[in-house]
């Protein structure tokens, strides 16, 4: 969702009542949809590029529908200024300020906070997504995800866009976001259980889900990834933490099954419900038409 100029491109700017009647009519269709699976939620891209009508008719709908509130918050200091600038205020204060700072929000980044905003974000539930991969790709920054930790602030892993990361792989995300924060913290400022938590039951939190996925239990869905360590990059395994060899070394590709909701959707590295070649067409049909929509290629 992004309704105000600036580094808007023109074909990706939207007129504020378009993008709200559009983002509710594809959570009326797709909201809780094939047995709960799909779970919509309203995202506007950042405080930025939306008005301040659209956000405020966001919180408002986000509590009429009870869905999730995704942004991006504090990433650089670029945009930091900005939002000061425009609001007079930072960026989780002036999302406090119009009320979206809740149990329902969740950002991502949170490089660039004072202790005023982690107070807020605390105070107020707002859960955060940290994405390492991003933030070094785009020489954002680190955020202090430690002492949020320490603070009791509902932790996720994400991964942010393909074009902020390119590859979306949270086993890569895990392992950085394992290490990143050792030069300040020292060697046990995130350990891998932390960050295994933060890349399951913590991101089931985030989407208040927890009650039904991001851990093996009974009575929750049986969503599982099934990998394979028997692999050189992932030996020796005599005496070490399983948490530590996926956390540290396992990839994407040592995931042989994957199973949602009871429903074997890739079994033996082969997916059952999509077509690799047919996916792969559909992206780069996708990605010409959003380069001709955003006018960088004809």
């Amino acid at each position: 969702m992004m309704d105000k100029g600036g580094d808007v491109p023109s074909g990706l700017h939207e007129q504020t009542d378009d993008s709200i009647q559009e983002s509710v009519d594809l959570l009326e269709k797709w909201h809780l949809k094939d047995n709960g699976r799909i779970r919509y939620a309203f995202a506007p891209r950042f405080v930025i590029s939306c008005t301040e009508p659209l956000l405020t008719q966001v919180r408002d709908l986000s509590e009429k529908y009870h869905v999730n509130v995704h942004t991006h918050a504090s990433e650089n200091k670029g945009e930091i200024a900005i939002v000061e600038q425009e609001t007079g205020m930072r960026n989780i204060l002036y999302l406090d300020h119009i009320g979206l700072a809740n149990e329902r929000l969740i950002l991502a980044h949170c490089i660039w906070l004072n202790e005023q905003e982690k107070d807020i974000i605390k105070q107020r539930g707002v859960h955060v997504s940290h994405c390492p991969g991003s933030n070094l790709k785009l020489a954002s920054g680190i955020a202090d995800i430690p002492q949020l930790m320490a603070s009791g602030v509902s932790l996720g892993l994400g991964a942010d866009g393909a074009p902020c990361n390119n590859n979306l792989d949270m086993f890569n995300e895990m392992r950085l976001a394992a290490l990143i924060h050792k030069p300040k913290g020292g060697p046990t400022a995130m350990d891998a259980r932390h960050v295994f938590r933060m890349a399951t039951i913590g991101g089931a939190e985030a989407v208040g889900m927890a009650d039904e996925i991001g851990s093996l239990e009974v009575g929750k869905k049986a969503d599982l990834a099934i990998l394979n360590l028997n692999h050189f990059h992932t030996f020796p395994s005599f005496d070490a933490d399983p948490i530590s060899r996926i956390v540290y070394s396992a990839t994407a590709g040592d995931v042989e099954t994957t199973i949602i909701d009871g429903r074997i959707v890739m079994k033996n590295r082969k997916m059952k419900t999509l077509d690799h070649h047919t996916v792969l067409k559909e992206a780069d049909r996708s990605i010409k038409r959003l380069l001709r929509r955003t006018g960088i290629s004809g």
